[in-house]
């Protein structure tokens, strides 16, 4: 009845039924990193598509230039640098004549994949978080209608502008447009958990799947998914402790006046969080170990041991993908050599 010898079909029934038991079990010890995902919550980076090259460089031009700030000091840049992981790493930022900013500054790479901008989503687009910065009097500190003024001043930037919108004189909603699909772009695929989620078991070690698994069991997942891990939705900041702070924002309630939403912030991405400390809304939490222990605690009611946050953060740290490599842009020359204001006065 059967053709293949005794002997290789003993082997190969203690073969498969030495898979079946590592499946059942989990895949312990060596062998767990090489389990295949199916279904996960997360969802890989799709690499940043580029249908208008002259908008997305116009865009990066304004992005790092500083006339778009009443001090001509003061970038897009500065708070979101692109050397930093996308942000300052401060706890929250610092503006116009030294002035310190009331909340942290969210990562502007994968901010396109955020459903809402700003933590507390007054920004329904990354159009219009871009308008923002310009003409608050704690950031750039200039108005609309000064930096349209600046940048019409400057012929470079009439021709481009002229070239991509038909339209030589400039407008807010054309640099703000310009900006936002520049941002856009700042994606940051192939981290060693994306390649793992594409199949390679290689990619990540078996702590750092074990740190996922404990990340995905504990509910992390709940808020933290899709492609940017986060960005998707509102939350309450303090579920099952109160958030105790110092910082004055009071997140979602600040825009909609309902007392309901108080402490309600968009929940922040956690690609390249390795390089986003400081955590949270008002920067408190320096570390990732820090910030794994207070989530653990306020949002879900568990208190994770040394070992257990050890393996998120392992875990966490694999989503740190490829970074944008730009090269920077050479800014069009002013017309006049009208000296700037002194921001340390």
């Amino acid at each position: 009845m059967y053709k293949t010898p005794i002997s290789t079909r003993t082997a190969l029934i203690f073969r498969n039924a030495t898979l079946c038991t590592l499946m059942a079990v989990g895949v312990a010890g060596a062998d767990f990193a090489s389990a295949q995902p199916k279904d996960e919550p997360i969802k890989p980076v799709v690499p940043a598509k580029i249908d208008n090259p002259a908008k997305v460089e116009l865009g990066k031009k304004l992005f790092f230039d500083p006339r778009l700030s009443k001090s001509g000091f003061i970038s897009c840049n500065s708070c979101h640098n692109l050397s930093m992981g996308g942000t300052d790493n401060l706890p929250t930022s610092i503006g116009d004549r030294w002035q310190q900013g009331p909340i942290n500054s969210p990562t502007v790479l994968n901010s396109g994949l955020n459903f809402i901008q700003f933590w507390d989503g007054r920004a329904k687009d990354l159009q219009e978080q871009a308008g923002g910065p310009i003409a608050n009097p704690k950031e750039m500190a200039f108005t609309h209608e000064l930096a349209i003024e600046v940048l019409n001043s400057i012929p470079q930037y009439r021709e481009e502008f002229g070239k991509i919108y038909g339209n030589k004189k400039l407008d807010i909603q054309m640099v703000t447009d310009a900006i936002a699909e520049f941002e856009k772009t700042l994606k940051t695929p192939n981290s060693r958990f994306d390649k793992w989620l594409k199949g390679d078991p290689k990619a990540i070690t078996a702590d750092e799947l074990k740190g996922y698994r404990l990340f995905k069991d504990s509910g992390c997942v709940a808020c933290h998914n899709g492609e940017a891990v986060g960005g998707t939705s509102f939350q309450k900041m303090g579920v099952f402790e109160p958030y105790k702070t110092n910082s004055p924002e009071i997140g979602r309630a600040g825009v909609t006046k309902a007392d309901v939403e108080r402490f309600h912030f968009k929940v922040p991405t956690l690609r390249n969080v390795e390089l986003t400390y400081p955590y949270f809304h008002d920067g408190a939490a320096r570390t990732l170990e820090e910030a794994v222990d207070i989530m653990g605690r306020l949002q879900l009611a568990k208190k994770f041991t040394t070992e257990e946050t050890a393996l998120i953060v392992a875990f966490l740290k694999t989503l740190t993908g490829e970074q944008p490599r730009l090269q920077l842009p050479i800014l069009p020359p002013s017309q006049n050599n009208t000296p700037q204001p002194n921001p340390f006065e």
